[in-house]
């Protein structure tokens, strides 16, 4: 199956360079590039791509705001947001996952890896790595500034004692294999608690679960690798 990519940056050096990477693969094409969020968003409307490459810092509309309008389309439920930026530590980076993005990059990453983390989004997978994902939100829940309005503590109610269990294990980083290594599980169990935790807390994908559970205070910033 081919993998349909949209280039969201505003140096047009970039998405070339990305272009060519990507166009190298047999199982990839690039439907369409953007100098900014609205021009992606109205690409994604017309062209239904399965990734987005998106740039945070553009002008006009931004990384952010096109991510907000995808993610909240429900006729683009199928389409994958991977945030691409120069800061790992942007505070926007947390802010476009917390919009629905599936994961984000640095743009020095290696082009082999950049070809995989496209893959594991159009999967429907989240593109978090423990160390990147623990650092973010320790940093930004904890800001002065109150965060944007999140789920009730009391959503996780909904929740199996297994489920919430795989729920801390899925915000720690942790893949399913790790998770059902954790649990004495199967791979395919340990994947089925996370999508039956996905669809109670009306999560997009493993990203939303992520910021669920430390808003929710189900894992707190500091808290030690389960593994």
């Amino acid at each position: 199956m081919t993998i349909r990519v949209v280039l969201a940056d505003d140096q047009a050096l970039i998405r070339a360079g990305f272009r060519a990477l990507i166009e190298s693969e047999d199982d990839f094409e690039v439907v369409g590039e953007a100098g900014n969020g609205r021009e992606a968003v109205d690409l994604i409307r017309r062209t239904r791509a399965d990734v987005v490459l998106m740039d945070i810092r553009m002008p006009g509309m931004d990384g952010l705001e096109a991510t907000r309008l995808i993610t909240g389309d429900d006729s683009l439920a199928g389409v994958r947001v991977l945030v691409l930026t120069t800061f790992e530590m942007d505070e926007n980076v947390l802010l476009a996952l917390r919009a629905g993005a599936s994961g984000f990059l640095n743009k020095g990453v290696a082009p082999t890896d950049l070809l995989d983390a496209i893959r594991t989004v159009a999967a429907g997978e989240a593109l978090l790595s423990p160390g990147a994902t623990r650092t973010l939100i320790t940093r930004f829940l904890n800001e002065p500034e109150p965060p944007p309005p999140v789920p009730n503590p009391g959503a996780l109610a909904v929740l199996t004692d297994r489920e919430r269990e795989t729920l801390g294990l899925v915000a720690a980083g942790l893949t399913n294999v790790q998770i059902a290594t954790r649990m004495f599980v199967s791979p395919l169990t340990a994947k089925t608690h996370v999508n039956r935790a996905m669809t109670k807390l009306g999560a997009r994908d493993r990203a939303q679960l992520v910021i669920i559970a430390y808003e929710a205070g189900l894992i707190r910033p500091g808290d030690p690798h389960p593994l």
